[in-house]
């Protein structure tokens, strides 16, 4: 009998007391969707981690929390994904707006991807030249190719461009090949933006020089200057790498935002499907 009488008012302020946690549980997802109404995400989502780490035991409450939060989710993707197709408009007339100033080059038959070069830098006008020549692809990843072709081998894998004052050098090219023009040997070697030991940067700082110096090293080492229409056409690539670069960026980011849209409709829709 004395059992009964310590059960019953334990069970009644346990039942009491769940009923006030399911009470607290609904009025806060009530702010939550007040939130979420409002567009303020933020406050929606912390709301709902609120509802989640105090009351864990109010079941139906978290459900639709849970809920609540694929819905808020997925706004915040929709919105993030708008305001990625807002900034690939104004990238591509930006970009619409100054690629007639390149000469863009595929062919079909062997590249899946094509490369722009300044008009300065293409190959019908430096046949026989050695230099430094910019490029950049379609994906944004631009790079310079050291052209070496002024007789002997010199096996160059490497490129150093001084001022007066300062320099920079690449470090060993991966890509080293040799070609042949109507007998003449050439040879020439690729360094990636990134990859180049900040040759591309030191040209770009030094944008207004009428010239620099110019080593490729190799075998031994072969001297020659840089003069300033080279040293504009790897300026101006680099703008467009810029903008080519920025556009690849956004297209990842979009394929990723509606990759997550895609899974939040369909887990709104589960959960749809259960409820009815």
């Amino acid at each position: 009998m004395k059992v009964y009488r310590i059960l019953v008012p334990l069970m009644i302020f346990f039942l009491a007391s769940c009923g006030q946690e399911e009470k607290k549980a609904s009025d806060l997802l009530k702010r939550a969707e007040a939130s979420f109404q409002a567009a303020n995400y933020s406050e929606a989502k912390l709301r709902i981690d609120s509802i989640r780490n105090l009351y864990p035991k109010v079941f139906d409450v978290r459900r639709k929390a849970i809920g609540l939060m694929q819905q808020v989710e997925l706004k915040e993707q929709q919105n993030s994904l708008a305001y990625l197709d807002s900034m690939m408009a104004v990238k591509q007339t930006a970009l619409d707006s100054v690629k007639g100033a390149y000469v863009f080059e595929k062919d079909t038959a062997y590249q899946e991807i094509g490369n722009y070069f300044y008009p300065t830098q293409i190959v019908e006008k430096n046949i026989g030249r050695t230099f430094l020549r910019a490029s950049v692809n379609e994906m944004g990843e631009m790079s310079i190719t050291s052209i070496y072709c002024a007789g002997g081998s010199l096996n160059h894998t490497s490129v150093k461009v001084s001022s007066s004052d300062a320099f920079a050098q690449t470090p060993t090219s991966p890509d080293m090949y040799v070609t042949t023009d109507l007998g003449r040997t050439i040879e020439k070697a690729d360094y990636k933006l990134g990859a180049d030991g900040g040759v591309i940067g030191f040209i770009i700082a030094n944008k207004d020089a009428k010239s620099l110096k110019l080593e490729f090293i190799g075998d031994r080492s072969y001297r020659t200057v840089m003069y300033s229409p080279d040293i504009k056409a790897i300026v101006e690539v680099s703008k467009l790498a810029q903008i080519l670069s920025s556009m690849e960026e956004i297209r990842k980011e979009q394929k990723e935002a509606n990759l997550k849209i895609q899974f939040l409709n369909k887990k709104i829709a589960e959960n749809a499907a259960e409820v009815n």
